[in-house]
């Protein structure tokens, strides 16, 4: 069984000298970073902190107060000084003069812009209003799952008072909004002895006059409630107990592996998805726990959750005493229908004459007994972010349970945050996909010239990319100046030789864990060599055979059985050569083998067709610059055949090209991009030749 997970203590971050040589808003921006630091403080994207400070008014030089506070869509965690709208504070207060009372409160997000200071452009969120409201010069709202597992408690008030006694009070359940920050003023003008107050069902506000010890007091205040729920759950069994073994890491990965390509399949229909798999000892202790369906029927507490995660989520029918793969793949149609609909019944309960249009009523958490928690999304942070925001529930539900009984907001509460006005326009306002967005690519050669460069090409239209190569030095640099300009979390590795079966089985193994799935192949990867026939040996030809025509088959072959899992088709793309159509002098092996590929490609888009999967062939020539292939035997070899050099080689394929250019990399990977994009979806069993005009090699 796994262990309970680690719970203990947070640490006190707060550099004293390092924050003395800052002013306030400085001070506020190191406080939030230290706060969103640590996900058992709040979550990615949750809470919001802020500084009234005095400032000179741009227009009059008047010292005026400025509310700083966290911007409209920002993260604590890694936000810096932009992420602050700015607000004067004389304009905030003449605000209450305009408010109409609860059933308008939305219409008052509009005029917090009438409010900006120095013509900041940072949108101010739905919270100012609860940190204009406080009177004290600093605020913290944080979302840390010891206070909201006080919160989300059915006797929440009572826990609060004997936790906390009346340093931090306790406000019930309201939506975020203009009214919670009226009632938190009140709150603070009754107890001007409070440092701070829990919300029903939502998190923590704490407040000081001072930067530093507002963040010690947040963290205390946190500390305090790990330290009391550390003591009243010692011995206790968390979810009640388990009812379920937890299958080891091999066998969780094997179930992760077939289930997720097939989830992902029958939930992309309408736009793509990616997905994320977590088995750590927290999701662990869960889906095998008694009480874990109970729970998760019961939905998430804080909206900041269920926002991210749904609802609830699918909890997967399957057995982990009889591990039944085949027979949970069978079901998983039927379980995933039935979410649907138990979702659209419950937006048909809820919707109000405004409400928007449903939305994608997939499930965005799936549960697995004895293996684990898989998040799917439309990206793989969003993903990755929405499995971290279940993790944060699991720990909520944890905690509440055992010393009381854990309790989701109520369903009508629930959806009118879900479908919220504010949240649908923010919606609307976020910018369009990108053309691959949610699509998941691997390349073969990835590490090469023309591998690297179509795989940054497919990066910078939003797929995820695998990149798949013999050479784990190139693969590991490929991968790091890839990562940094594009993040870790759509760019992976896999040490790949394409000629071994069981090696091109587990790279697509590894792919279904890291992403859910295929869409896009690439088969790239590739050797070049060059002798008269007479010179050629038979380990020389079966070494071309060996990588560029069986190396190409296993590729494809182990793509196919992952993109008919999937049933959503998916586009395979050869780079073949030139030198497939039109022979060269002395490269017999490699010609043959090229040609090969290219006839491959035909025969495999036949059999594609009728599943979706597009087949076609992108025909480079003389790509010198960025290439391995042309930094070893074959520039020699090739130099030599043309009796010239690397720069004399160079200029004679440009020469000799009917438009006198030079071919890049950038250039094959244009081409592997438009057959993989939906611009080329009526197009398959084509070639597409990149070698800047050679009539040799005109297809017809």
């Amino acid at each position: 069984m796994p262990k309970d997970p680690d719970r203990g203590l947070i640490a006190n971050l707060w550099d004293a000298g390092k924050a003395a040589r800052m002013g306030e808003p400085e001070k506020l921006l190191y406080r939030s970073n230290l706060l969103g630091s640590d996900k058992r403080v709040t979550n990615y994207g949750g809470g919001n902190t802020s500084a009234k400070v005095m400032q000179a008014d741009p227009l009059t030089g008047d010292e005026v107060e400025v509310l700083w506070v966290k911007g409209s869509g920002g993260d604590i965690g890694s936000m810096d000084m932009a992420g602050f709208a700015t607000l004067y504070m004389d304009k905030l207060r003449a605000l209450k003069a305009k408010y109409r009372g609860v059933a308008y409160e939305d219409e008052m997000v509009g005029l917090l812009s009438h409010c900006t200071f120095n013509l900041n452009s940072r949108a101010a969120s739905i919270d100012t209003p609860l940190h204009a409201y406080v009177p004290r010069r600093h605020v913290d709202h944080v979302h840390p799952d010891a206070v909201i597992a006080i919160a989300a408690s059915e006797n929440s008030e009572a826990l609060t008072k004997e936790i906390f006694g009346d340093a931090i009070g306790w406000l019930p359940w309201k939506k975020p909004g203009y009214e919670l920050g009226l009632w938190l003023e009140d709150f603070c003008r009754k107890n001007p002895e409070a440092k701070g107050v829990v919300l029903e069902s939502h998190g923590l506000f704490t407040w000081s006059n001072d930067a530093e010890d507002c963040y010690g007091l947040t963290i205390d205040t946190i500390n305090r409630a790990i330290e009391w729920f550390d003591a009243k759950t010692n011995g206790v069994e968390a979810f009640g107990g388990p009812v379920h073994p937890t299958l080891s890491a091999e066998e969780r990965r094997r179930a992760a592996e077939a289930l997720m390509p097939a989830i992902r399949g029958m939930i992309s229909e309408e736009s793509y998805k990616v997905g994320h798999f977590d088995d750590s000892d927290a999701v662990l202790q869960f889906v095998c726990a008694r009480d874990m369906e109970r729970l998760a029927r019961l939905g998430t507490s804080c909206p900041d959750h269920f926002l991210r995660t749904k609802i609830w989520p699918l909890v997967v029918d399957f057995d982990p005493a009889n591990p039944d793969i085949p027979g949970t793949l069978d079901r998983l149609r039927g379980m995933i229908e039935d979410y649907r609909v138990d979702y659209a019944a419950y937006y048909d309960r809820c919707k109000r004459d405004d409400s928007p249009a449903m939305r994608d009523p997939n499930a965005v958490v799936y549960l697995v007994p004895g293996v684990g928690m898989i998040t799917f999304a439309k990206d793989k942070a969003t993903a990755r972010i929405s499995g971290e925001f279940y993790v944060n529930a699991v720990n909520v539900m944890r905690n509440s349970d055992a010393v009381s009984r854990y309790q989701g907001l109520p369903e009508q509460e629930a959806f009118d945050i879900e479908y919220w006005l504010l949240e649908e326009a923010k919606l609307q306002r976020m910018p369009k996909p990108k053309s691959l967005a949610g699509r998941i690519a691997i390349v073969t050669g990835g590490a090469g010239g023309i591998g690297a460069a179509t795989a940054e090409k497919y990066l910078s239209e939003g797929a995820c990319v695998v990149l798949a190569d013999i050479d784990v030095d190139a693969l590991a640099t490929t991968q790091e100046n890839l990562a940094a300009r594009y993040s870790r979390d759509v760019v992976r590795t896999v040490e790949m030789n394409v000629t071994s079966e069981e090696a091109v089985a587990a790279a697509y193994a590894a792919m279904a864990v890291e992403f859910g799935g295929v869409d896009i192949v690439v088969s790239n990867a590739g050797i070049a060599s060059s002798a008269k026939v007479e010179d050629t040996t038979l380990e020389l030809w079966n070494r071309n055979m060996s990588i560029l025509s069986t190396g190409y088959f296993l590729v494809s072959r182990e793509a196919f059985r992952m993109l008919k899992k999937q049933g959503i088709g998916g586009s395979m793309i050869f780079v073949a050569s030139k030198n497939g159509l039109a022979a060269s002098p002395g490269a017999a092996a490699y010609c043959t083998a090229k040609a090969s590929e290219i006839h491959l490609a035909r025969c495999l888009a036949l059999e594609g067709a009728p599943e979706g999967i597009r087949v076609n062939t992108v025909n480079p020539d003389a790509v010198l610059r960025g290439s391995r292939i042309w930094s070893g035997e074959w520039l020699d070899q090739r130099a030599s055949t043309y009796g010239t050099n690397k720069e004399g080689l160079e200029e004679m394929y440009r020469e000799r090209s009917l438009l006198k250019r030079y071919v890049l990399p950038e250039d094959i990977a244009a081409a592997c991009f438009f057959f993989a994009s939906d611009e080329s979806a009526k197009s398959t069993g084509n070639i597409v030749n990149v070698d800047a005009g050679n009539v040799q090699a005109f297809t017809r």
